[in-house]
């Protein structure tokens, strides 16, 4: 589907404590805060409405094998931009945030290259922040 203009999009998450999801989200990750109540909180999202929902259930661990590191199949995250995704780098090192995959590139000098890294929040819900050297290639087989 294409589109003369990106709208934004809205995913819904489970979190397991809203009051350390919302200093973690904004602290780590600059967020801003949206509506909020007792048992959930949006955010904005590089632009995006996230909205974290208490949950008391365990949230799911599996992981694949990709680029001989473990990945874990349910994640979330945003395609940035090479300066914003190295300032968040940098900004989730300086905070001493421990990388579940830590910021490498992948497809060096293929169609596709992109630069990534995944992290975790209080709650156990995994993150992707990725920068492709391209954007056109991102749909690109």
């Amino acid at each position: 589907m294409k589109s003369k203009s990106l709208r934004p999009f809205h995913l819904a998450f489970p979190v397991n404590d809203i009051t350390e999801s919302k200093v973690w989200y904004v602290k780590f990750l600059g967020c801003k805060v949206g509506r909020e109540s007792k048992t959930w909180i949006d955010f904005n999202f590089f632009g995006h409405q996230i909205s974290a929902h208490l949950s008391i259930e365990k949230q799911s661990s599996q992981k694949n094998d990709v680029d001989s590191k473990k990945i874990p199949i349910r994640h979330f995250g945003i395609i940035l931009r090479e300066s914003d995704w190295n300032n968040l780098k940098n900004r989730l090192i300086n905070l001493n945030i421990n990388f579940i995959v830590e910021p490498y590139r992948r497809f060096k000098n293929q169609k596709g290259e992109q630069s990534t890294f995944f992290i975790k929040d209080p709650s156990g819900n995994y993150l992707e922040f990725k920068s492709f050297k391209n954007d056109s290639a991102i749909f690109e087989n």
